[in-house]
């Protein structure tokens, strides 16, 4: 018998399909386009300046560090700007990576949050006790081309007694702002101003919403800016910015509602075996059963109604429930007759309410169940519609600001909800060019899940390091559009891949 090699033959096979295959066609050479190098346009970006809030500042993990600094929005785009005619860029760069503030050794303001791998914790509770080493009394040296203010609202940035220590007592004077101001009495605006800035960026207003969202819709807490100021503010700041023909770049505010920070945790995050389901159910019964009551006692005035009363019912049972929530948008049953004043505005939440990230650690001990949730602790439909009304408005006016002075206009809003759906396309910053991948869109994937997702910090409400490096490349991508400069085109955007998410515990 024969022993035939099948390996031979399938070797053969393949040599002669190779040859047949050079000599029949000629071979493919695939010759990328060069890139066109980079130009200004009509931009001059030989003094940048930008103004803010914490946004703008680098704010990252609850907090203000060297780390979170270095890697600031403005700061990546100043990286950029010097590729053309950028001349530096100057940030009061705290003392440390503990983050928190101190006047006179005496801490007020706590360090960074951090994770080992789990949910966000107090760098303390993971290292041990530091000392908070950045202190007020003891300012860098300016002048500072970084002007974000952590908790500035937009009339901050006018205000004489924000850089004052002596007005920090009242509520007036920001402790960031008061380690960088020129003196005591100078504005935020006049810094920059005095800076004669080419160049500005300006992202201001967020907190003119979020301080609301932040104390869960309780105007005890915080306010909405009224919106007739927020224009006329916004319209100074810009009249202020271009009177020396400066270019510059603003951004909207984004709908705070689909950060993690209310996103995180769930309306239904009670879990009850059956006994003490039962033992809730019968310390309720006695409230549920006055609200019967005053729903006959009020019948025909058309003051409360059964629909009402479903509504404010409460039950509980085995598995997972709904949390117990104070919502003064329902009827005030004790102001209408005395005799009902114990029955507060009480109903069990639904999947229409946010429930705000700090209130995890009051369920983790009981509350909401027996104890309802304080008003704080909760944004209900009614609040988030407030919100909405106001951030659709103040957008309004920084769009509408940002056209009338031939600005650049960013869509912060539009990129940060399309991240939370899922429906934000920007990680290919150049389809045309497989072997140009600057935002690393094929190895990352950013959502807006707390820890895991990457776009947000460990607080839920700030950009990681590698969220703001996406916004640089989106105000860079803004920039182009409105001055002919060529950062996406000549391959001048950043990586994101090169910015970390989170930092360690033990960062130094």
């Amino acid at each position: 018998m024969i022993k035939i090699n099948l390996k031979y033959i399938i070797l053969g096979i393949s040599l002669i399909t190779v040859f047949n295959s050079c000599e029949d066609d000629d071979p493919i050479i695939e010759v990328q386009e060069p890139r066109p190098s980079l130009v200004a346009g009509e931009a001059d970006f030989s003094t940048y300046v930008s103004l803010g809030n914490s946004l703008t500042a680098g704010f990252s993990d609850g907090a203000l560090f060297i780390a979170s600094q270095e890697n600031s929005l403005p700061n990546i785009l100043s990286a950029q700007f010097s590729l053309l005619n950028g001349q530096g860029f100057n940030q009061p760069l705290t003392n440390d990576n503990f983050g928190g503030l101190a006047v006179g050794g005496t801490r007020i303001v706590g360090p960074r949050l951090v994770t080992t791998g789990g949910a966000p914790q107090n760098l303390e509770d993971v290292i041990g006790p530091i000392t908070i080493t950045t202190d007020l009394l003891q300012p860098p040296t300016g002048p500072f081309n970084n002007m974000g203010v952590p908790g500035a609202k937009i009339m901050d940035l006018t205000n004489e007694n924000f850089g004052n220590l002596g007005a920090l007592g009242i509520g007036d004077g920001n402790p960031y702002f008061i380690r960088m101001a020129s003196s005591p009495n100078s504005t935020v605006l006049e810094d920059a101003l005095a800076q004669q800035p080419t160049f500005f960026s300006l992202w201001i207003g967020n907190n003119d919403v979020l301080g609301y969202a932040l104390a869960g819709g309780d105007e005890n807490e915080d306010e909405i800016t009224d919106q007739s100021e927020f224009s006329l503010e916004y319209e100074e700041l810009i009249t202020s910015l271009t009177a020396n023909g400066a270019k510059g770049v603003v951004a909207n505010i984004p709908d705070v509602t689909t950060i993690p920070h209310f996103t995180t945790v769930p309306w239904n995050a009670v879990p009850l075996d059956a006994a003490t389901a039962n033992a809730l159910n019968t310390g309720y019964a006695a409230y549920n059963g006055g609200l019967q009551q005053a729903l006959v006692a009020l019948e025909g005035t058309g003051l409360f109604t059964a629909e009402e009363v479903q509504k404010r019912l409460i039950n509980f049972s085995e598995g997972q429930n709904a949390v117990v929530i104070i919502d003064e948008n329902l009827t005030d049953l004790g102001a209408i007759n005395p005799a009902f004043s114990g029955l507060l505005q009480l109903r069990q939440a639904t999947a229409e309410d946010l429930l705000v990230l700090p209130v995890s650690s009051i369920l983790a001990t009981g509350g909401g169940t027996a104890v309802p949730l304080e008003d704080r602790w909760v944004l209900t439909p009614e609040e988030q519609t407030e919100i909405a009304n106001a951030t659709i408005a103040f957008n309004n006016v920084i769009e509408s600001a940002a056209s009338q002075a031939g600005l650049a206009f960013v869509d912060a809003n539009g990129i940060l909800e399309g991240i939370f759906n899922q429906t934000y396309t920007g990680f290919d910053m150049d389809d045309d060019d497989d072997d140009f991948d600057t935002s690393a869109s094929s190895s990352f994937t950013l959502t807006s899940d707390l820890v895991t997702g990457g776009a947000f910090s460990l607080d839920g409400v700030h950009p990681t390091s590698r969220g703001y490096a996406l916004l640089a490349n989106e105000f860079l991508r803004a920039i182009d559009k409105a001055y002919g400069t060529n950062f996406e085109a000549s391959g001048s955007f950043v990586n994101i891949g090169n910015y970390p998410t989170n930092y360690s515990p033990t960062l130094q």
